[in-house]
């Protein structure tokens, strides 16, 4: 059968992208579609734009801290439109990167839906990047679900209509003045931090003790201390059981009510519980492909469904939900399929940053992980960052490494502060190539840095075991 493309990509974000763009380089016939932005959930609404607001968050912070360092500064008053439109700006222009680069590889683009009629065959119709879009079909040798994710709603809280997402969250017309954010995750702890920086009332809502469950404890400890310092109510083991809005109130506000009886009112509640593989509308019934019943595509180790030819990468799957992965499968895959030749990613070792203000990060075992497999040397470290010595400001920097007993690999890297994402990414190769704390200790360090911190760790905190 002779087929339109040999490899058609449901999905112009990250991952689509670089494995329909990969596979054009090998000389495959390739096509991409796109219904709503090129780019996906991290360049339009994900980590792109929100660590744009993050970094606008926190100016106000620095011309406070400019005082201990001898300047007269003020925080100005922030303007939120102008905000949005800067970032919305520069959205645009990435957008027209990740066509161009498509466009340079020799793929061609459509701006419509894509759902299966078999499982080779795909009809595009309309959707929200081109309502005009002519319908039509498709046939592919094979296909890539790269559809991503989309935010998770909650019907059974009574009044959760009046909530939004984090979709919604970089549209907003104004910046509200209370926030109510519903979760204690990545999107929740990161817009906490954004919207407080802004100058919002910011109180958060989470089931578990600490935030950022599946992170080390340590850091998670120190993350909670470095909510409160910033000004954030928590409200930990608890659960949000209604929205109402308040009768009377000419600015639509809203009250909300926790499970244990506690209430406030709100401007906006902001609703962080988590996002689910965006598989509404592609017809996989007409195909083999098996899903779980939250929706995530099942897959085997070399991203194909159980329908022979057909594929699926990034979050759609719901294995490890971050853009780099997502880029990473798309390359693995066009490479093996058309280049035949097969490209090594270190998954195990995957590091990870969430951008509050401090920033946390992470790479490799956390404590308990480590201690699970063995004993474990912990090496921790909290100190007062040098610049908040002068500034006054209360923060801390925490930094730890897990160290294999046995065999003396350093197995974690853990840690909350300034710069910490930029740190730890220098630490996942460490990490990733096995190095042992020998080789963290025989590294001279650069001073005075808080990086250096990494490798004069010497005194042994602990030891972790599972008890027997």
């Amino acid at each position: 059968m002779a087929f339109d493309f040999d490899l058609f990509v449901i999905g112009g974000g990250s991952g689509g992208v670089r494995c329909a763009r990969i596979a054009a380089t090998h000389g495959a016939r390739v096509a991409v579609a796109e219904s709503r932005h090129w780019g996906g959930t991290c360049v339009n609404l994900g980590c792109v734009p929100k660590k744009m607001m993050v970094q606008a968050s926190e100016y106000g912070e620095h011309a406070l801290d400019g005082r201990g360092f001898g300047w007269s500064s003020e925080p100005g008053t922030h303007d939120w439109a102008r905000l949005i439109a800067a970032k919305d700006h520069e959205i645009g222009r990435l957008n027209a990167i990740y066509v161009r680069l498509l466009g340079n590889a020799g793929v061609t683009l459509f701006e419509g839906r894509a759902r299966f009629e078999d499982a080779h065959t795909l009809v595009l119709e309309p959707g929200p990047l081109d309502p005009e879009f002519e319908p039509r079909r498709i046939t592919a040798r094979r296909i890539v679900i790269a559809t991503g994710s989309t935010p998770v709603v909650q019907p059974h809280i009574e009044g959760y209509e009046f909530g939004i997402n984090s979709d919604q969250a970089f549209h907003l017309p104004e910046r509200p003045e209370r926030v109510t954010i519903v979760g204690g995750g990545y999107i929740g702890v990161e817009f906490a931090g954004i919207f407080a920086g802004l100058g919002s009332e910011v109180q958060m809502i989470f089931r578990q003790k600490l935030p950022l469950r599946g992170f080390d404890e340590d850091l998670r400890h120190a993350l909670a201390e470095a909510i409160e310092a910033r000004g954030i109510t928590a409200h930990p083991n608890s659960l949000l059981h209604g929205i109402r809005r308040l009768d009377g109130d000419q600015h639509g506000a809203l009250q909300v009510r926790l499970t244990d009886g506690r209430e406030w009112a709100t401007d906006c509640v902001f609703f962080a519980v988590g996002r689910m593989p965006n598989v509404a509308g592609l017809g996989l019934d007409a195909t083999g492909v098996r899903t779980t019943a939250e929706g995530r595509i099942l897959v085997d180790a070399g991203s194909e469904t159980h329908e022979p030819g057909i594929f699926a990468i990034g979050d759609v799957t719901n294995r490890v939900n971050l853009t780099p992965v997502a880029i990473a499968e798309g390359h693995i895959l066009a490479d093996r399929l058309f280049g035949g030749v097969t490209r090594e990613w270190s998954f195990d070792t995957i590091p990870k940053a969430v951008f509050f203000s401090p920033p946390l990060a992470s790479v490799g075992l956390t404590e308990h992980e480590a201690a699970e497999q063995g004993p474990a040397d912990i090496y921790l470290a909290r100190f007062t960052p040098m610049r908040h010595t002068l500034s006054g400001r209360k923060r801390h920097s925490v930094m730890k490494l897990v160290v294999d007993q046995a065999s003396s690999r350093v197995v974690g890297v853990h840690m909350l502060g300034e710069d910490a994402p930029e740190m730890m990414q220098g630490m996942a190769i460490a990490v990733s190539a096995g190095l042992t704390k020998a080789d963290f200790d025989r590294t001279i360090g650069i001073h005075p840095t808080s990086a250096e911190e990494f490798v004069t760790m010497r005194a042994r905190t602990r030891m972790a075991a599972v008890a027997e």
